[in-house]
């Protein structure tokens, strides 16, 4: 079985004081079975990278740009996360097809870049309310994950979350069938595809994990982690988080 992992994506969220949150973490967990990661704002990645050096929890970038360097204004490249500490990336979060019109192809690219720079790319597929709505589930997550990853994908630079997007930031979450099936469905696709490698890559679950729901998400099958916003900020949330996918 892949080990597990927590990861939380802090958006853009986050000031030199919330350094203090993993400094929090550590002290509750300083030992853990599953992994633990941190995507924090550009801005902290450094700084959280050398807070974390003496730590169980790897830093992570929340995007990256498909090229190594070039006139792209306020993008960051692959190698630049690598530069700061950064081991992992988010690539295809839903806030970034929804706002910024980022198509499968586009991440493909940019699973490759982070690739070349040695980061695990942490690759986001899920539906839309009006998608589920339709029964449409499978097939659009079935599409994301053919064309947003690259042929080439090993258990250890690839993760996928699974993200219903109508469940992120909602509160709302789908019932554990309703996730076993999703998560069974993109197993089944990922060892068609890449046989015993796929069999080990990680799938995440990302939409609305907290607390009080996290054990029950964590046991369901084909569940190797989850993908956590808002509950990630809070050393005194995140913990329970980590805690039950230990278990």
């Amino acid at each position: 079985m892949p080990k597990k992992l927590a990861a939380g994506n802090w958006k853009m969220n986050g000031l030199r004081e919330a350094l203090a949150e993993v400094k929090a973490l550590n002290d509750a967990c300083p030992t853990h079975d599953c992994d633990v990661l941190i995507c924090p704002p550009a801005t902290l990645m450094r700084s959280m990278a050398k807070v974390c050096d003496d730590m169980q929890i790897d830093v992570g970038g929340q995007d990256c740009h498909e090229n190594t360097s070039g006139a792209h204004t306020g993008d960051i490249s692959a190698p630049m996360l690598a530069d700061t500490g950064a081991t992992y990336v988010i690539l295809g979060h839903s806030e970034r097809r929804a706002t910024y019109g980022e198509t499968d192809r586009q991440i493909r690219a940019k699973t490759t870049a982070a690739w070349n720079a040695n980061l695990t790319a942490i690759v986001c597929i899920g539906e839309t309310l009006e998608e589920r709505d339709a029964a449409n589930t499978l097939d659009i997550v079935g599409a994301q994950l053919a064309t947003s990853v690259p042929d080439n994908a090993t258990a250890a630079t690839l993760v996928v979350a699974y993200e219903p997007v109508w469940a992120i930031g909602t509160g709302k979450t789908p019932t554990l069938s309703e996730i076993e099936e999703v998560h069974t469905f993109i197993r089944n696709r990922l060892t068609d595809r890449f046989g015993a490698e796929g069999a080990e890559m990680r799938i995440l679950y990302g939409g609305s994990m907290n607390p009080k729901n996290a054990a029950d998400i964590a046991a369901v099958p084909n569940v190797d982690g989850g993908l956590v916003g808002g509950a990630s900020l809070k050393a005194s949330d995140f913990i329970h988080i980590v805690q039950a996918l230990n278990a």
